[in-house]
């Protein structure tokens, strides 16, 4: 099934990444982790409410085009902070380049 980001017209009253992340005066690397976690939140909530309504298409969608925009969100924070989470590495290992949290450094 080829991936079609605007798969319907429900883009009305919809969440975007540049919305998100100028809600606030936080810097933009967490700004972008508030936005990640946004989407991701909606993804996964609107999957459960998916679970049991399937033939929502709105819901689809809304599910389809968010997931996209975590996509897109999460590979351009990582082309320029690093690797999320172990299982998504990057271009090259870089656990290790900034402080720790306890350090301050990590958020």
């Amino acid at each position: 099934m080829p991936e079609d980001r605007n798969c319907c017209n429900c883009s009305n009253n919809t969440m975007n990444s540049e919305d998100i992340m100028t809600s606030s005066n936080l810097c933009p690397r967490q700004e972008m982790l508030n936005a990640i976690k946004s989407y991701r939140f909606a993804v996964i909530e609107l999957g459960l409410y998916l679970d049991t309504h399937s033939n929502d298409t709105r819901a689809l969608c809304l599910h389809r085009q968010y997931a996209n925009e975590l996509k897109d969100l999460c590979d351009k924070y990582q082309k320029v902070y690093g690797p999320l989470t172990i299982e998504y590495p990057c271009n090259k290992w870089r656990w290790l380049e900034g402080p720790w949290p306890w350090e301050g450094g990590n958020i």
